[in-house]
């Protein structure tokens, strides 16, 4: 069955019941090439969140400030965010598979750097070559994976299994966190990396498939610079912004900066004769309202994480193992998302797919509000988290098929670049936005105690689970149904 004589155009909306056909299994290389790209991914995901519990103990070990730990998260972002579509745009130049192995050994040997490190210098100068390479395997890698799979139900499959391992990834970090800082030391955190990198770049040339475009356009500098300008200063604006607050000069400056160098993205992009991302990508519907989409499930649900860290460490007075173990009931939930999305997406188009699994996100965080400083209310937020961990898994597979759909395979790695940067920079947003607002209600409150804690929390999972429902809401009114005739509007 090929893509076009599909009942449902992937990646936009809802259509007629699918006629019934045979059914396509993938065949044994694309199996191969599946798992090997997946594992990258995954690694890449862990290595989001597999700090943020030892921080402290990090700390300690190198001699980091309180007020500076931060950083060892924030450069990690920095990087993986400002870069990642232009090194999208840089994969479709020189080709996505050298891009990939280049940064897979990029990662190794910055993991290896980051394991050994001695001084605080010498860990952030690890974590930004970590982000460097996270910003060219992701979107390299998942290029690769959109071209090796054609449009349509295998496609759709390999990004469900895809975005379940993303985020299971970002789960299992704090997991694997705790677990390697309790049992080895904080540096295994890093050097865990080094073997599967290794793994990864011994196998991927004998099985993976080089694509790129037959015509190499230039690349857009002008372009390069504004975004990646435009990037790196509106996620450090959002980081300081949780730091020190909205209304800081730095901030503000940051943020108006940041806006201004995109504004500016968007002016240049309009002119250049080879740009970066063309503006009739940026116009299409499935790539504005996808990456929405997208950008809010990201934020929603690894601000939900953070928010749920303070519940249960400040609160009911976990430690950070038992804290990441509890995150383990989320990570199964967006796994089996991820496993049934692919195929929600098939049946129901993905704008029923978003819509849903958005309302299921927003009706089982909004249930947290009732989290209480009893220790049986871990019943609760065990339930409800899995339960929102298979929404928002919905979310995010309906998210990434809309957004890498309806375009040729030489524009597959701008497509994935700019639903990679979507991703990367909604985990970068959602913290600092989310820890603002529970903050402010402490700060209202004078109480920094448990009570306020929770009172702070319980203000942010209000708001987050209000931003889901808007964004579920917000595509479903603009991702637009199926024409007649087989074509979507756009």
């Amino acid at each position: 069955m090929s893509a076009p004589s599909r009942a449902q155009s992937p990646g936009t909306t809802d259509a007629a019941p699918a006629v019934p056909s045979p059914k396509i299994r993938m065949t044994g290389r694309q199996k191969l090439v599946l798992a090997l790209l997946l594992g990258a991914q995954f690694m890449i995901a862990v290595d989001f969140s597999i700090l943020n519990v030892a921080l402290p103990v990090v700390g300690e070990g190198l001699g980091f400030s309180l007020s500076h730990l931060q950083w060892i998260a924030t450069a990690f972002a920095l990087a993986a965010a400002g870069f990642t579509l232009l090194f999208g745009r840089v994969a479709d130049l020189v080709g996505r598979k050298r891009l990939f192995l280049g940064g897979m050994v990029v990662l190794g040997l910055s993991s290896a750097l980051g394991g050994l490190a001695t001084s605080p210098e010498v860990l952030l100068a690890a974590r930004v070559l970590q982000g460097l390479a996270t910003a060219a395997v992701t979107p390299a890698g998942l290029a690769l994976l959109t071209t090796a799979f054609k449009e349509g139900p295998l496609r759709e499959r390999a990004l469900g299994l895809n975005g379940a391992l993303m985020s299971a990834g970002f789960t299992a970090g704090a997991i694997f966190g705790g677990l390697l800082t309790d049992l080895l030391s904080w540096r295994w955190a890093f050097f865990i990396n080094v073997p599967v990198a290794a793994l990864v770049v011994s196998l991927a040339p004998a099985v993976i498939t080089d694509s790129r475009p037959a015509r190499r356009p230039r690349l857009d500098v002008p372009g390069a610079v504004t975004v990646t300008g435009g990037l790196l200063l509106l996620v450090y604006g959002l980081t300081r912004a949780g730091e020190s607050g909205w209304t800081t000069p730095t901030t503000l400056a940051a943020l108006l900066a940041g806006l201004a160098f995109l504004l500016g993205f968007w002016s240049v992009e309009k002119r250049a004769a080879s740009p970066l991302v063309p503006v009739r990508i940026l116009k299409r519907r499935s790539v504005i309202w996808g990456n929405t989409a997208g950008l809010i499930a990201f934020v929603t649900e690894t601000s939900l994480v953070f928010l749920l860290t303070l519940y249960l460490q400040e609160v009911l007075g976990y430690s950070p193992l038992a804290t990441g173990l509890a995150f383990g009931v989320l990570g199964i939930g967006t796994v089996i998302g991820g496993a049934f999305g692919g195929r929600a997406v098939g049946r129901y188009g993905s704008r029923t797919t978003i819509v849903a699994g958005g309302v299921i996100q927003a009706v089982a965080t909004l249930s947290l509000v009732a989290l209480g400083t009893s220790g049986a209310w871990i019943r609760l937020l065990l339930v409800a988290t899995f339960i929102g961990g298979i929404g928002n898994m919905l979310v995010i597979v309906g998210f990434m098929v809309t957004a890498t759909s309806g375009l040729p395979d030489e524009e597959q790695g701008l497509a994935t670049g700019l639903a990679t940067m979507t991703q990367q920079v909604g985990i970068t947003m959602g913290i600092p936005v989310m820890s603002a607002v529970a903050t402010a209600r402490m700060s209202a409150l004078g109480d920094t105690g448990p009570e306020g804690v929770l009172s702070g929390v319980s203000v942010a999972i209000l708001v987050d689970s209000a931003l889901v429902l808007t964004g579920a809401l917000l595509a479903g009114a603009f991702l637009g149904p199926r024409r007649a005739g087989g074509g979507t509007r756009r």
